[in-house]
Formats: C-alpha cells, sequence, structure tokens
C-alpha cells in the first residue's frame, strides 16, 4: 500500500493540475459604488464545445487516515470545486502517465478556497474534512465521453 502526506496547497504546487480558487491580496478592481471587491477571472472553464453549467454537490466527510481507491476525470473540460461551509476539504490529484492515473497528491484545501481542476486532470471524489460539506460546482454538460473512472490500489492520506 502506497502513502501521502498532504501537503499546504499553494498555487505554485497545484498549477499542473489547475488553479487555486481564493481573492488575491489586492482586487482587480472596486465595483458596485466602491462597496465590493472584484477578483476577476481567477479561472477559465473549459467546455470543449459543452455548456458551462453550475451545481452542488453534498459529500460524506472523511477522516485521516484516509484510502484513496477511485479517481476519475473529466477528458472535456475542467470542473471547479467551491466549498460552501466553513471545513477544510483535501484536494487528491494525480498526472496522468500514458492514460492512467500517476503517483497521486493530496493536498490539504482550507475553507473558503477552491480549486479548478483543468480538464483531463485525474482527481480523487470529494473530501471534505470531519462533516459532510456542500460544495458548488462549476463544470461541462454536453455531448461526448466526458467521464473516466479507476479503481486503484489504496493510498492512504495521512496528516
Amino acid at each position: 500500500m502506497t502513502s501521502i502526506r498532504i501537503e499546504p496547497i499553494t498555487a505554485e504546487a497545484f498549477a499542473p493540475f489547475g488553479d487555486v480558487l481564493t481573492p488575491r491580496a489586492t482586487p482587480d478592481r472596486m465595483i458596485n459604488a466602491g462597496r465590493c471587491e472584484r477578483h476577476h477571472a481567477l479561472a477559465t472553464v473549459e467546455t470543449g464545445g459543452g455548456d458551462a453549467i453550475i451545481s452542488i454537490f453534498r459529500s460524506q466527510a472523511v477522516s485521516l487516515p484516509y484510502d484513496c481507491t477511485l479517481l476519475e476525470r473529466h477528458p472535456l473540460g475542467s470542473q471547479a470545486f467551491m466549498p460552501l461551509g466553513q471545513g477544510a476539504w483535501l484536494s487528491v490529484v494525480a498526472p496522468d502517465d500514458g492514460g492512467k492515473p500517476g503517483q497521486p497528491r493530496a493536498f490539504l484545501v482550507p475553507a473558503g478556497t477552491g480549486v479548478n481542476l483543468r480538464a483531463g486532470v485525474w482527481h480523487g471524489v470529494l473530501t471534505p474534512l470531519d462533516s459532510p460539506a456542500d460544495f458548488l460546482v462549476v463544470d461541462r454538460e454536453g455531448a461526448g465521453v466526458n467521464l473516466e473512472e479507476v479503481t486503484i490500489p489504496p493510498v492512504t492520506v495521512t496528516a
């Protein structure tokens, strides 16, 4: 069995897989008569010719150590996850290795931070820590097969 340690998420560390969705240190501009900061275009939605859709996913919580046994990817579009609650969560991702997942990595994503996974990035299922959580999800709907799932030997994620 493989074991991996959780890494703190940073834009640089997560860049091979997608974008970290969090406000910038300085807003791009002020809107609404100066009452609202706009942190513009934090990520791009990849639709591969389909429609961008918005959903809410409700996920059960996991506890550490956590055994990751399922990875999936969406070859035709990106997928963004933004938590609606205040709990931390895990983003398990893996590089592509000839059409199969390579070595997974696990990132600790703090409350109020989301991720946008690029099209084709292998990733684990939603994994809120300690309590169930809702996520706002932006992804693709349309023609074509946009879901590949693989069962992998257990990878134990530890703190």
